[in-house]
């Protein structure tokens, strides 16, 4: 026998993917629970047994409802984790991107490539002083940013990372990801509103307005991918997508392939991005809602916009790019190399398409001039809206009157006439020299290229 407070059990592996640990008496019972048969565990599979002794209190958290509050704060930790190690690399990510863009090296100072600038960057955050201005709502003031955090992660509880690898799966999961990352806007707004400034309170302003207009066609484009899968579940879009990339929502038919390209769009605006990053517009507000914002509760809003770059980022890539599927295996991981590989495959390779997606934000970012507040309404009013209108009734046609092998024709044009275009980009791209004219977006032979140090006459 064990010390007092303990009792020998019997710890049970059911060889079986979706299996766990299940503790077992001496007497073949579940604490707390009535007798069952071995032979009934799973398929009639033989388990392995081995001594373990477990404490009364830990067999006891082990029930309902503490075992739900406990998976609960592991997902949430690891959702934590994920977003703020992204988080990390991204800024990081988007000082490379800025620099390479710039005709610059970016941060190269603290550690290896300048790994460590974020962390360095983050140490500084937290040791600035916590300021609220004197005009300033101190309560709201000091609630706002993490409103704006609590939004973008709460969107990632329905998002898949894989098959069946999520932290809740909910038959609703598109609807509830839009609802939960449109609700980020709150916290911008409050934030505007409580800083008694008249720079904020614009800010905030322009991003509601923002988020108001660019949530209709985005919620739209979302609509276009769950008429053909027929589903609100995320984790149901992804699995239906599984084979050769031609079976992904993209290239299905037209309509989903513009989908594809709005809802990135959209989705960009949403997330206070380049070119309609109006809410922080520096040349115009100062920083915006950011004006009088320091320390932790500045970087929670930075949190907060990584956040829902990546939130997006998945959300476009499980409704339109295959989810976790890498599009050149005609079989799903987890059933051909067992549960875990499998999974680690599968996130991994959803984990990379959002970053594609993620880059290329940054991408835009650094490339493109801001809008003005006039031009952002009126692209959103008198372009995408119609052109998401389209799209929905477009999608609905083409399910109930084209047929399939017509379909099918449509899909294989699509998504090898897609594949070779980025193709040739890709070779053009690798064709052009660095250090080219051409790279630096100037002309052939510009003049102050062909000077030389005899032709600059000092002043």
């Amino acid at each position: 026998m064990w010390a007092d407070g303990c009792r020998a059990v019997t710890l049970t592996k059911v060889e079986h993917p979706f299996s766990c640990w299940q503790l077992r008496d001496r007497f073949g019972t579940l604490p707390g629970r009535p007798r069952l048969d071995e032979g009934s565990l799973c398929c009639g599979d033989t388990p392995r047994k081995r001594d373990f002794a477990v404490p009364e209190f830990w067999s006891e958290f082990l029930q309902p409802p503490w075992n739900i509050v406990a998976a609960g704060g592991v997902a949430a930790l690891l959702l934590f984790s994920f977003i703020g190690g992204s988080t990390f690399f991204a800024i990081w990510a988007e000082r490379k991107v800025s620099g390479r863009i710039q005709d610059r090296l970016g941060p190269t100072r603290v550690g290896p490539f300048g790994l460590l600038q974020s962390l360095a960057d983050g140490i500084k955050l937290i040791s600035k002083e916590d300021h609220a201005p004197l005009g300033a709502d101190r309560f709201l003031f000091k609630l706002a940013p993490y409103l704006a955090f609590c939004a973008s992660f709460i969107g990632f509880l329905a998002l898949p990372f894989g098959q069946n690898l999520v932290a809740q799966e909910l038959n609703v999961a598109a609807f509830f990801m839009l609802a939960v990352l449109s609700s980020e806007v709150f916290g911008v707004v409050l934030a505007g509103y409580a800083s008694g400034s008249k720079w904020s309170l614009f800010g905030g302003v322009r991003e509601a307005a923002q988020v108001v207009s660019y949530e209709v066609p985005r919620a739209m484009c979302v609509v276009v991918p769950i008429c053909v899968a027929g589903t609100l579940n995320l984790n149901i879009i992804g699995s239906q997508q599984v084979g050769w990339f031609w079976n992904w929502n993209l290239f299905h038919d037209p309509f989903t392939f513009v989908a594809f390209f709005v809802f990135f769009i959209c989705a960009t605006a949403s997330c206070k991005r380049a070119p309609f990053d109006l809410a922080e517009a520096e040349s115009e507000l100062v920083a915006g809602f950011l004006t009088e914002y320091s320390g932790i509760r500045w970087s929670y809003f930075f949190l907060a916009e990584y956040g829902s770059m990546f939130a997006v980022s998945g959300l476009a890539s499980l409704l339109f790019l295959g989810g976790w599927h890498t599009g050149v295996l005609p079989f799903e991981p987890t059933a051909q190399f067992g549960f875990w590989v499998g999974s680690l495959l599968n996130a991994a390779v959803f984990i990379g398409k959002c970053w594609m997606l993620v880059l290329l934000m940054m991408w835009l970012r650094w490339s493109l001039p801001r809008l003005r507040i006039d031009q952002v309404m009126m692209t959103c009013l008198q372009y995408f809206l119609p052109i998401s209108c389209v799209l929905l009734v477009g999608v609905c046609l083409w399910q109930l009157l084209v047929p399939s092998s017509a379909a099918m024709v449509v899909t294989y044009v699509l998504a090898f006439g897609w594949t070779g275009f980025l193709a040739v980009v890709f070779l053009s791209v690798l064709r052009t020299p660095a250090g080219s004219d051409a790279a630096r977006g100037e002309l052939p032979g510009a003049w102050h290229d062909q000077r030389t140090p005899a032709d600059v006459k000092p002043n």
